[in-house]
């Protein structure tokens, strides 16, 4: 075991005079892995279950650490314990990076949630950041953590197990929450039995917040390749006509509106999606559509709309959503007098 550590001890030593070698490495394996899901490629699968294998030392961690101790005689130091959790927060935070971005709606809240990973990235470099400011706050240290393996969960899950957009988002909501467990109990003691109630309902207010903020969350590996907002379609080529951006009441009343999106989903698609129609901020209809398979470009799916409001003219969106109500992407047009 003596041995293992004068090696390791360099390659440690290393990796903490440049710490920007594991977020290279992190964010390469996912850019690497996001062109390898585009291709159906099965090394992407391995990358991922790599990713997920690492968060099972920071979950057997204090095990795996008294186990070492108990087989070997060598005592884990603390200082090292620290640095490969850190080093297990920048490979997660970077692999997902690039599928977040791709798949984000900048234009919408999903702009906050992927805003708040980049930032968690930066601040798993910065080592004055990460162990001063962070990990001092047991609190912001347990989101963090939380925000981290939920990131990870949501792009490697459909990756490796092909799940759906909602058996992935419920899952990993239910696992990131479960396994912030023993990181709440260093906060929340069992002194009385009222703060074994309280470590409850702190769980679940942190699984109904993370599923109430589902609208905000990208799914990970679903984006939109082509998307119109059009009076013409073509059926037989399924091909939109001239997008629009701004229409009138009598052009939209005489001809109405079709609304085609291309929904890229390299693992397959194979579930229920919905365009729901809002105006001026408020649901007017949803409209569902069972979709299977995929294809290259993105798999096709429209709809057609003609029952309108009296006053259809103001603003409008086209919010394309999976079954579990996380946001594909939003088509936006106006109506004019």
């Amino acid at each position: 075991m003596l041995a293992w550590t004068n090696r390791l001890t360099p390659l440690i030593a290393l990796a903490q005079r440049h710490p920007g070698i594991i977020a290279l490495f992190g964010f390469c394996s996912g850019v690497a892995s996001f062109f390898l899901v585009k291709r159906q490629a099965e090394l992407a699968q391995v990358l991922a279950l790599v990713m997920l294998i690492s968060w099972l030392w920071l979950v057997l961690e204090n095990l795996l650490r008294e186990q070492i101790a108990k087989w070997f005689g060598f005592v884990v130091p603390q200082p090292l314990l620290r640095y490969a959790t850190q080093m297990i927060h920048q490979e997660s935070l970077f692999f997902v990076l690039p599928f977040f971005w791709i798949t984000t709606t900048w234009n919408s809240g999903q702009m906050l949630f992927s805003g708040l990973l980049t930032l968690a990235a930066l601040v798993s470099i910065i080592d004055p950041l990460y162990y001063k400011w962070l990990a001092g706050r047991r609190w912001l240290y347990l989101i963090y953590h939380t925000m981290t393996l939920f990131a990870l969960l949501l792009t490697a899950l459909p990756i490796v197990f092909k799940l759906t957009t909602e058996e992935s988002y419920e899952l990993s909501l239910a696992i990131a929450a479960v396994l912030s467990l023993p990181s709440m109990m260093g906060i929340i003691t069992f002194q009385r039995w009222w703060r074994g109630l309280l470590l409850i309902g702190a769980t679940l207010l942190l699984a109904g917040a993370g599923w109430l903020a589902r609208v905000w969350v990208p799914p990970a590996t679903l984006w939109l390749n082509e998307v119109a907002v059009t009076t013409q379609f073509d059926n037989q080529q399924r091909a939109p006509g001239k997008s629009l951006s701004q229409l009138s009441v009598a052009q939209l009343q005489s001809q109405g509106l079709f609304a085609y999106t291309a929904i890229n989903a390299p693992r397959g698609l194979n579930e229920r999606i919905y365009h729901a129609w809002r105006h001026n901020g408020g649901e007017v209809e949803r409209i569902a559509l069972d979709i299977h398979g995929g294809r290259e470009k993105g798999y096709r799916a429209w709809t057609h709309k003609q029952n309108f409001p009296k006053d259809p003219t103001g603003k409008w969106q086209i919010q394309v959503l999976t079954e579990a109500g996380q946001m594909i992407g939003v088509l936006r047009f106006e109506v004019t007098p």
